[in-house]
Protein backbone atom coordinates (compact mmCIF):
# COMPACT_ATOMS: atom_id res chain seq x y z
CA UNK A 1 0.00 0.00 0.00
CA UNK A 2 2.76 2.18 0.86
CA UNK A 3 5.08 1.83 -2.29
CA UNK A 4 2.00 1.82 -4.53
CA UNK A 5 1.52 5.68 -3.09
CA UNK A 6 5.10 6.43 -3.43
CA UNK A 7 5.01 5.66 -6.68
CA UNK A 8 2.07 7.75 -7.55
CA UNK A 9 4.01 11.29 -7.27
CA UNK A 10 6.46 10.56 -9.33
CA UNK A 11 6.76 11.76 -13.18
CA UNK A 12 7.23 9.31 -15.85
CA UNK A 13 10.18 9.46 -17.10
CA UNK A 14 8.71 9.31 -21.04
CA UNK A 15 7.87 12.58 -20.27
CA UNK A 16 11.06 14.01 -19.35
CA UNK A 17 12.53 14.78 -23.07
CA UNK A 18 9.28 16.21 -24.10
CA UNK A 19 9.40 18.51 -21.45
CA UNK A 20 12.88 19.64 -22.46
CA UNK A 21 12.55 20.23 -25.96
CA UNK A 22 9.30 22.50 -24.54
CA UNK A 23 11.45 24.82 -22.13
CA UNK A 24 14.45 24.85 -25.02
CA UNK A 25 12.18 26.43 -27.30
CA UNK A 26 10.64 28.63 -25.26
CA UNK A 27 13.90 29.86 -24.27
CA UNK A 28 14.76 31.05 -27.84
CA UNK A 29 11.44 32.81 -28.39
CA UNK A 30 11.70 34.82 -25.67
CA UNK A 31 15.99 35.61 -25.85
CA UNK A 32 15.21 36.89 -29.62
CA UNK A 33 12.35 38.87 -28.62
CA UNK A 34 14.66 40.57 -26.19
CA UNK A 35 17.52 40.73 -28.45
CA UNK A 36 15.80 43.13 -30.91
CA UNK A 37 14.33 46.26 -28.97
CA UNK A 38 11.61 47.89 -30.19
CA UNK A 39 11.75 50.62 -32.11
CA UNK A 40 11.86 54.38 -30.06
CA UNK A 41 9.56 57.03 -30.57
CA UNK A 42 12.00 59.26 -31.41
CA UNK A 43 12.94 56.87 -34.18
CA UNK A 44 9.40 56.24 -35.23
CA UNK A 45 8.81 60.32 -35.69
CA UNK A 46 12.06 60.57 -37.63
CA UNK A 47 11.50 58.12 -39.89
CA UNK A 48 7.59 59.28 -40.64
CA UNK A 49 9.28 62.43 -40.88
CA UNK A 50 11.49 61.57 -43.63
CA UNK A 51 8.93 59.73 -45.31
CA UNK A 52 6.80 62.74 -45.22
CA UNK A 53 9.47 64.91 -46.90
CA UNK A 54 10.14 62.44 -49.77
CA UNK A 55 6.49 62.43 -50.61
CA UNK A 56 6.29 66.15 -50.93
CA UNK A 57 9.52 66.29 -52.81
CA UNK A 58 8.32 63.75 -55.10
CA UNK A 59 4.63 66.14 -55.09
CA UNK A 60 6.37 69.07 -55.70
CA UNK A 61 8.28 67.91 -58.81
CA UNK A 62 4.99 66.76 -60.22
CA UNK A 63 3.77 69.59 -60.16
CA UNK A 64 6.90 71.46 -61.62
CA UNK A 65 6.97 69.11 -63.97
CA UNK A 66 3.45 68.80 -64.92
CA UNK A 67 2.79 72.50 -66.80
CA UNK A 68 5.72 71.97 -68.56
CA UNK A 69 4.92 68.85 -69.85
CA UNK A 70 1.83 70.10 -70.53
CA UNK A 71 3.27 72.67 -72.57
CA UNK A 72 5.43 70.33 -74.63
CA UNK A 73 2.06 67.70 -75.43
CA UNK A 74 0.49 71.25 -76.57
CA UNK A 75 3.53 71.72 -78.91
CA UNK A 76 3.82 68.37 -80.54
CA UNK A 77 -0.03 68.31 -81.21
CA UNK A 78 0.31 71.65 -82.99
CA UNK A 79 2.97 70.51 -84.21
CA UNK A 80 1.12 67.68 -85.98
CA UNK A 81 -1.46 69.60 -86.59
CA UNK A 82 0.72 71.98 -88.90
CA UNK A 83 2.62 68.95 -90.83
CA UNK A 84 -1.01 67.11 -91.20
CA UNK A 85 -2.56 70.43 -92.75
CA UNK A 86 1.06 70.91 -95.03
CA UNK A 87 0.83 67.61 -95.93
CA UNK A 88 -2.87 68.01 -97.03
CA UNK A 89 -2.32 70.96 -99.27
CA UNK A 90 0.79 69.28 -100.71
CA UNK A 91 -1.78 66.55 -101.56
CA UNK A 92 -4.49 68.98 -102.87
CA UNK A 93 -1.63 70.59 -105.01
CA UNK A 94 -0.57 67.33 -106.31
CA UNK A 95 -3.78 66.57 -107.82
CA UNK A 96 -4.65 69.51 -108.96
CA UNK A 97 -1.30 69.13 -110.74
CA UNK A 98 -2.24 65.58 -111.99
CA UNK A 99 -5.87 67.13 -113.38
CA UNK A 100 -4.00 69.71 -114.64
CA UNK A 101 -1.67 67.40 -116.69
CA UNK A 102 -4.40 64.98 -117.46
CA UNK A 103 -6.68 68.00 -119.03
CA UNK A 104 -3.87 68.89 -121.37
CA UNK A 105 -3.16 65.23 -122.41
CA UNK A 106 -6.87 65.29 -123.40
CA UNK A 107 -6.89 68.25 -125.41
CA UNK A 108 -3.60 67.33 -126.78
CA UNK A 109 -4.87 64.00 -127.77
CA UNK A 110 -8.13 65.31 -129.19
CA UNK A 111 -5.99 68.46 -131.08
CA UNK A 112 -3.35 65.97 -132.04
CA UNK A 113 -0.52 68.21 -130.21
CA UNK A 114 0.98 66.14 -127.32
CA UNK A 115 3.74 68.47 -126.33
CA UNK A 116 4.84 68.95 -122.81
CA UNK A 117 3.04 72.36 -121.67
CA UNK A 118 5.62 75.23 -121.21
CA UNK A 119 6.24 76.91 -117.84
CA UNK A 120 5.34 80.21 -117.90
CA UNK A 121 5.10 83.33 -115.46
CA UNK A 122 1.30 84.61 -116.49
CA UNK A 123 -0.77 84.07 -119.73
CA UNK A 124 -2.90 86.86 -120.53
CA UNK A 125 -6.15 86.41 -122.61
CA UNK A 126 -7.48 89.25 -124.44
CA UNK A 127 -11.29 88.75 -125.09
CA UNK A 128 -12.37 90.16 -128.31
CA UNK A 129 -14.86 89.59 -131.27
CA UNK A 130 -15.14 89.12 -134.56
CA UNK A 131 -16.11 92.68 -134.92
CA UNK A 132 -13.23 94.03 -132.97
CA UNK A 133 -10.73 94.59 -135.54
CA UNK A 134 -10.32 98.30 -135.11
CA UNK A 135 -9.96 97.30 -131.19
CA UNK A 136 -7.34 94.61 -131.84
CA UNK A 137 -4.88 97.38 -133.82
CA UNK A 138 -4.95 99.64 -131.30
CA UNK A 139 -4.54 97.79 -128.48
CA UNK A 140 -1.31 96.61 -130.62
CA UNK A 141 -0.09 100.16 -131.68
CA UNK A 142 0.23 100.55 -127.99
CA UNK A 143 0.40 98.33 -125.01
CA UNK A 144 0.49 94.96 -126.95
CA UNK A 145 3.96 93.83 -127.89
CA UNK A 146 4.41 92.57 -131.42
CA UNK A 147 5.73 90.00 -134.11
CA UNK A 148 9.19 89.66 -132.86
CA UNK A 149 9.04 91.16 -129.37
CA UNK A 150 6.05 89.06 -128.47
CA UNK A 151 8.27 85.87 -128.78
CA UNK A 152 11.17 87.71 -126.96
CA UNK A 153 8.12 88.60 -124.11
CA UNK A 154 7.48 84.98 -123.94
CA UNK A 155 11.02 83.57 -123.77
CA UNK A 156 12.44 86.09 -121.83
CA UNK A 157 10.09 86.86 -119.38
CA UNK A 158 7.53 83.89 -119.39
CA UNK A 159 4.55 86.38 -120.02
CA UNK A 160 1.95 85.27 -122.79
CA UNK A 161 -0.41 87.71 -124.16
CA UNK A 162 -2.92 86.46 -126.86
CA UNK A 163 -5.93 87.50 -128.25
CA UNK A 164 -8.91 84.68 -127.59
CA UNK A 165 -11.89 84.06 -129.83
CA UNK A 166 -13.73 80.97 -130.56
CA UNK A 167 -15.54 80.29 -133.73
CA UNK A 168 -18.59 81.43 -135.60
CA UNK A 169 -21.91 78.85 -135.19
CA UNK A 170 -21.17 78.17 -138.96
CA UNK A 171 -18.51 75.91 -140.00
CA UNK A 172 -15.67 77.96 -141.77
CA UNK A 173 -17.66 81.03 -142.26
CA UNK A 174 -16.14 84.87 -143.53
CA UNK A 175 -15.78 85.51 -140.31
CA UNK A 176 -14.09 82.55 -138.90
CA UNK A 177 -11.35 83.13 -142.01
CA UNK A 178 -11.23 86.48 -141.50
CA UNK A 179 -9.57 85.66 -138.20
CA UNK A 180 -7.29 82.82 -139.68
CA UNK A 181 -5.94 85.77 -141.74
CA UNK A 182 -5.19 88.14 -139.41
CA UNK A 183 -3.61 85.70 -137.26
CA UNK A 184 -1.78 84.67 -139.91
CA UNK A 185 -0.86 88.24 -140.49
CA UNK A 186 0.09 88.53 -136.57
CA UNK A 187 0.45 85.09 -134.73
CA UNK A 188 -1.42 86.72 -131.46
CA UNK A 189 -4.79 84.61 -131.75
CA UNK A 190 -5.85 81.84 -129.33
CA UNK A 191 -8.31 79.85 -130.28
CA UNK A 192 -10.67 78.19 -128.77
CA UNK A 193 -13.36 75.77 -128.58
CA UNK A 194 -16.28 78.22 -128.64
CA UNK A 195 -19.13 79.66 -130.20
CA UNK A 196 -18.93 83.46 -129.95
CA UNK A 197 -21.93 85.57 -128.49
CA UNK A 198 -22.56 88.17 -126.25
CA UNK A 199 -24.66 85.96 -123.80
CA UNK A 200 -21.79 83.39 -123.85
CA UNK A 201 -19.38 85.21 -122.35
CA UNK A 202 -18.99 82.88 -118.82
CA UNK A 203 -19.02 79.96 -121.41
CA UNK A 204 -15.50 81.39 -123.11
CA UNK A 205 -14.38 82.35 -119.50
CA UNK A 206 -14.03 78.55 -118.64
CA UNK A 207 -12.97 77.15 -122.15
CA UNK A 208 -10.17 80.25 -121.96
CA UNK A 209 -8.59 79.03 -118.32
CA UNK A 210 -9.13 75.56 -119.52
CA UNK A 211 -7.36 75.99 -122.75
CA UNK A 212 -4.93 78.04 -121.37
CA UNK A 213 -4.44 75.57 -118.64
CA UNK A 214 -3.62 72.88 -120.68
CA UNK A 215 -1.34 74.83 -123.07
CA UNK A 216 0.89 76.20 -120.26
CA UNK A 217 1.87 75.89 -116.51
CA UNK A 218 1.74 79.32 -115.65
CA UNK A 219 1.89 81.14 -112.34
CA UNK A 220 -1.38 83.57 -112.82
CA UNK A 221 -3.91 83.14 -115.56
CA UNK A 222 -5.27 86.92 -116.49
CA UNK A 223 -8.36 87.98 -118.44
CA UNK A 224 -9.16 91.56 -119.65
CA UNK A 225 -11.13 93.01 -122.31
CA UNK A 226 -9.94 94.40 -125.44
CA UNK A 227 -11.34 98.01 -124.64
CA UNK A 228 -8.89 98.57 -121.41
CA UNK A 229 -5.46 100.15 -120.98
CA UNK A 230 -2.63 97.78 -119.29
CA UNK A 231 0.69 98.18 -118.27
CA UNK A 232 2.53 94.90 -118.28
CA UNK A 233 5.65 95.61 -116.61
CA UNK A 234 3.24 97.13 -113.34
CA UNK A 235 1.11 94.34 -113.75
CA UNK A 236 3.56 91.65 -113.73
CA UNK A 237 5.45 93.37 -110.85
CA UNK A 238 2.30 93.20 -108.72
CA UNK A 239 1.41 89.45 -109.38
CA UNK A 240 5.15 88.94 -108.63
CA UNK A 241 4.26 89.96 -104.90
CA UNK A 242 1.12 86.86 -104.44
CA UNK A 243 3.40 84.46 -106.46
CA UNK A 244 4.05 82.57 -103.19
CA UNK A 245 0.44 82.40 -101.97
CA UNK A 246 -2.08 79.76 -103.09
CA UNK A 247 -5.86 79.96 -104.73
CA UNK A 248 -5.22 84.41 -105.12
CA UNK A 249 -8.17 86.03 -106.74
CA UNK A 250 -6.80 89.58 -107.91
CA UNK A 251 -9.08 92.42 -109.23
CA UNK A 252 -10.95 95.44 -108.82
CA UNK A 253 -13.57 94.14 -106.01
CA UNK A 254 -17.00 95.28 -106.31
CA UNK A 255 -21.15 93.78 -104.88
CA UNK A 256 -23.70 95.46 -107.26
CA UNK A 257 -26.90 95.16 -107.06
CA UNK A 258 -28.71 92.17 -108.85
CA UNK A 259 -31.11 93.90 -111.75
CA UNK A 260 -34.66 91.66 -111.46
CA UNK A 261 -36.10 94.29 -114.36
CA UNK A 262 -35.67 92.69 -118.05
CA UNK A 263 -35.13 95.61 -119.34
CA UNK A 264 -32.19 96.94 -118.25
CA UNK A 265 -28.36 95.82 -119.88
CA UNK A 266 -27.20 93.17 -116.47
CA UNK A 267 -30.44 91.87 -116.19
CA UNK A 268 -30.31 88.64 -113.84
CA UNK A 269 -32.98 85.83 -114.90
CA UNK A 270 -31.73 83.97 -111.98
CA UNK A 271 -32.15 87.22 -109.62
CA UNK A 272 -34.13 84.86 -106.74
CA UNK A 273 -31.18 82.89 -106.53
CA UNK A 274 -30.07 86.00 -104.30
CA UNK A 275 -32.14 86.49 -101.67
CA UNK A 276 -34.95 89.16 -101.92
CA UNK A 277 -35.16 91.89 -104.40
CA UNK A 278 -32.73 94.89 -103.68
CA UNK A 279 -29.71 92.06 -102.86
CA UNK A 280 -26.58 92.76 -103.92
CA UNK A 281 -24.09 90.39 -105.34
CA UNK A 282 -21.20 88.38 -103.14
CA UNK A 283 -18.24 90.34 -103.50
CA UNK A 284 -16.22 89.15 -106.94
CA UNK A 285 -13.99 91.39 -109.27
CA UNK A 286 -14.78 93.32 -112.20
CA UNK A 287 -15.22 91.66 -115.46
CA UNK A 288 -12.69 94.62 -117.23
CA UNK A 289 -9.40 92.98 -115.70
CA UNK A 290 -8.91 89.84 -113.40
CA UNK A 291 -6.02 87.52 -112.28
CA UNK A 292 -6.27 84.31 -111.07
CA UNK A 293 -2.89 82.24 -109.53
CA UNK A 294 -2.63 78.07 -111.02
CA UNK A 295 -4.66 76.34 -108.59
CA UNK A 296 -7.94 78.48 -109.60
CA UNK A 297 -7.42 78.09 -112.74
CA UNK A 298 -6.62 74.67 -112.78
CA UNK A 299 -9.88 74.14 -110.65
CA UNK A 300 -11.86 75.70 -113.35
CA UNK A 301 -10.38 73.96 -116.12
CA UNK A 302 -10.93 70.12 -114.14
CA UNK A 303 -14.89 71.26 -112.71
CA UNK A 304 -15.64 72.73 -116.39
CA UNK A 305 -18.60 70.93 -116.90
CA UNK A 306 -20.72 71.27 -113.70
CA UNK A 307 -19.82 75.38 -113.15
CA UNK A 308 -22.84 76.91 -112.94
CA UNK A 309 -23.12 80.38 -115.63
CA UNK A 310 -25.11 83.26 -114.52
CA UNK A 311 -26.23 86.13 -117.04
CA UNK A 312 -22.94 88.08 -116.20
CA UNK A 313 -19.80 86.60 -116.78
CA UNK A 314 -17.80 88.43 -113.75
CA UNK A 315 -20.40 87.26 -111.30
CA UNK A 316 -20.43 83.42 -112.58
CA UNK A 317 -16.74 83.61 -111.70
CA UNK A 318 -17.46 84.92 -108.33
CA UNK A 319 -19.53 82.59 -108.11
CA UNK A 320 -17.43 79.56 -108.72
CA UNK A 321 -15.15 80.46 -105.52
CA UNK A 322 -17.54 80.45 -103.32
CA UNK A 323 -17.04 78.21 -100.56
CA UNK A 324 -13.47 77.48 -101.46
CA UNK A 325 -10.43 78.64 -100.41
CA UNK A 326 -9.53 81.74 -101.85
CA UNK A 327 -7.93 84.77 -101.20
CA UNK A 328 -9.72 87.63 -102.78
CA UNK A 329 -7.16 90.73 -103.12
CA UNK A 330 -8.58 93.71 -104.04
CA UNK A 331 -6.45 95.94 -105.97
CA UNK A 332 -7.62 99.46 -107.08
CA UNK A 333 -4.84 99.95 -109.72
CA UNK A 334 -6.35 97.74 -111.23
CA UNK A 335 -9.43 100.07 -112.04
CA UNK A 336 -8.22 103.32 -112.38
CA UNK A 337 -9.87 105.89 -114.29
CA UNK A 338 -8.98 107.22 -118.03
CA UNK A 339 -6.81 110.60 -117.97
CA UNK A 340 -6.84 112.68 -116.10
CA UNK A 341 -7.11 109.95 -113.14
CA UNK A 342 -4.25 107.90 -114.58
CA UNK A 343 -2.16 110.82 -115.43
CA UNK A 344 -2.41 112.02 -112.04
CA UNK A 345 -1.29 108.76 -110.51
CA UNK A 346 1.32 108.12 -113.09
CA UNK A 347 3.02 111.62 -112.15
CA UNK A 348 3.14 110.90 -107.97
CA UNK A 349 5.13 107.69 -109.14
CA UNK A 350 1.86 105.13 -108.92
CA UNK A 351 1.82 103.99 -112.24
CA UNK A 352 -2.43 101.98 -112.71
CA UNK A 353 -2.11 98.02 -113.70
CA UNK A 354 -5.18 99.06 -115.84
CA UNK A 355 -7.34 101.93 -117.49
CA UNK A 356 -11.13 102.54 -118.75
CA UNK A 357 -14.19 104.27 -117.84
CA UNK A 358 -16.71 102.49 -115.57
CA UNK A 359 -19.68 104.40 -117.22
CA UNK A 360 -18.51 102.51 -120.80
CA UNK A 361 -17.22 99.05 -118.93
CA UNK A 362 -14.06 99.76 -120.91
CA UNK A 363 -12.56 102.89 -122.49
CA UNK A 364 -15.17 105.07 -124.22
CA UNK A 365 -14.55 104.77 -128.13
CA UNK A 366 -11.24 103.14 -127.32
CA UNK A 367 -10.17 103.05 -130.99
CA UNK A 368 -9.39 106.52 -130.51
CA UNK A 369 -9.16 107.24 -127.18
CA UNK A 370 -6.43 104.38 -125.83
CA UNK A 371 -3.36 106.00 -127.80
CA UNK A 372 -3.67 109.33 -125.53
CA UNK A 373 -4.39 107.09 -122.65
CA UNK A 374 -1.49 105.21 -123.09
CA UNK A 375 0.76 108.30 -124.32
CA UNK A 376 -0.08 109.54 -120.78
CA UNK A 377 -0.54 107.02 -118.45
CA UNK A 378 1.56 104.53 -120.34
CA UNK A 379 4.83 103.28 -118.07
CA UNK A 380 7.21 103.35 -121.10
CA UNK A 381 8.17 100.22 -123.23
CA UNK A 382 11.18 99.49 -121.08
CA UNK A 383 9.18 98.74 -117.68
CA UNK A 384 8.29 95.32 -118.76
CA UNK A 385 11.37 93.97 -119.69
CA UNK A 386 13.14 95.61 -116.04
CA UNK A 387 10.30 94.11 -114.46
CA UNK A 388 11.83 91.80 -111.45
CA UNK A 389 9.67 88.71 -111.67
Amino acid sequence: MKSRGGGGNRISTKWIPIFCISFFLLGILISNRMWSPPESSGQFVSRARREQELRMVSEDCDSKKKPEDDKNVLQQVHKTHEAIQSLDKSIESLQMELAASRSAMELGNGSGNQKARKKMFMVMGINTAFSSRKRRDAVRETWMPQGEKLLQLEREKGIVVRFMIGHSATSNSILDRAIDSEDAQHKDFLRLEHVEGYHELSAKTKTFFSTAVAMWDADFYIKVDDDVHVNLGMLATTLARHRSKPRVYIGCMKSGPVLSSKNVKYHEPEYWKFGEEGNKYFRHATGQIYALSRDLATYISINQPILHKYANEDVSLGAWFIGLEVEHIDDRNMCCGTPPDCEWKAQAGNVCIASFDWSCSGICKSVEKIKDVHRRCGEGDAAVWDALI
